[in-house]
């Protein structure tokens, strides 16, 4: 499983975040029936409370809460085996004691009990889209903003249910979705943002409508303008939207490499970026010290990825023996979706519908040559 912590740990919460503290998580809604006067409301009373000077937080003595998790089997993610009939304490945010002894519990600890059930760390899912991930890919691009982030809403509190407490959100206008989450005013996992991904003119996610083509550099098309996507068609553009995104606090930047199965004009394997535009946008990552992750599938778009020196690639089912042994070679990450039946995707039809019956096949293969080649996957 792919560990995003400290590096970027700045960007969910720092160490002197307001947000942090008891009186904000206090104020904070948890909005269990989202309205808009709600939302509103909700934003209003965060912004008041992180814009209120801090003088006196500093000074609070209210002690964090005791959660006592008793008769729980424990597993803990680095064992082998989990632990049957363990207890665990739990003080604010942090576990402080695990208990095999069934020691009584503290007097001011609330008790669940486990019955047997099994305890772990929050799941992280590598590959997550948090605002298209909620709603057909149509609505994601041309639908009603306050439908989009209503659904999304609804689908980030089921994703934390699930049991994921952290997502790496691959590509949306996900960065105030992101805000409202961190401090409080939604229920959600952890969110470390790409934004808008960076696609080609006829690359994956390239969502226009026909009537924007051909294309405007000086007007922005409406994915564009929405956050969800942004076209560079020359090393100078894919330097200045990467710098963008960081700028809005990208944790990580997605780099469109190849065609994808959702997009309705871009074959599965067809190639977008040169290795020049590659380079140019791992470079500009590598100066604020983060790292670009490739959508790629057929073979020659993930060994050009390598080539100019990508971190991770999304996807890959199509790769063969030689682009296995060329991503342990240089220690390439290996985020991979298993798609095995059609039950794993949302409705498809047409071209789309072949691509996926595409990656359903290849994703044996590329698991196995994961497998033997010893390629970290996330």
């Amino acid at each position: 499983m792919m560990r995003l912590g400290g590096k970027y740990q700045h960007l969910v919460h720092g160490g002197g975040c307001a947000c942090l503290s008891p009186e904000i998580q206090r104020a904070s809604l948890r909005l269990e029936k989202l309205t808009r006067r709600g939302v509103l409301a909700g934003l209003g009373a965060s912004l008041f409370i992180g814009s209120a000077p801090r003088l006196g937080l500093a000074q609070s003595t209210e002690k964090p809460p005791k959660i006592l998790f008793r008769q729980a089997r424990l597993f803990d993610g680095r064992s082998a085996t989990a632990r049957p009939n363990v207890q665990l304490l739990v003080e604010g945010n942090k576990i402080s004691a695990i208990d095999e002894a069934n020691n009584p519990a503290p007097s001011d600890a609330t008790v669940i009990e486990c019955g047997g059930r099994t305890l772990m760390p929050g799941l992280i899912d590598a590959h997550w889209h948090s605002l298209f991930a909620a709603v057909p890919a149509g609505v994601a691009t041309s639908g009603d903003p306050g439908l989009i982030f209503t659904a999304s809403t609804a689908e980030a509190e089921r994703t934390l249910l699930r049991g994921f407490t952290t997502v790496r959100d691959l590509g949306g206008p996900v960065f105030t979705f992101k805000q409202a989450i961190d401090n409080g005013t939604i229920p959600g996992p952890r969110i470390y943002p790409s934004g808008a991904f960076i696609t080609t003119s006829g690359g994956h996610g390239d969502l226009r409508m026909l009537s924007e083509i051909p294309r405007k550099p000086a007007q922005l098309s409406l994915i564009e303008q929405a956050g969800g996507a942004m076209l560079a068609d020359s090393i100078g553009e894919v330097q200045l939207r990467v710098r963008e995104q960081l700028l809005q606090g990208a944790s990580q930047i997605k780099v469109m490499g190849g065609g994808g199965v959702s997009s309705p004009r871009s074959p599965l394997d067809m190639t977008t970026f040169s290795e020049q535009d590659l380079s140019a946008a791992v470079a500009v990552a590598r100066d604020w010290n983060t790292y670009v992750t490739v959508h790629a599938y057929a073979p020659n778009t993930v060994q050009r990825a390598i080539a100019a020196g990508a971190a991770c690639i999304e996807h890959a089912h199509l790769m063969d023996e030689e682009t296995a042994g060329m991503m342990a070679e240089k220690d390439i990450w290996l985020s991979i979706q298993p798609f095995v039946s059609t039950d794993d995707s949302v409705p498809l039809t047409g071209p789309s519908a072949k691509r996926l019956e595409q990656v359903i096949a290849g994703t044996p293969i590329a698991y196995g040559l994961a497998r033997k080649y010893g390629i970290k996957t996330a």
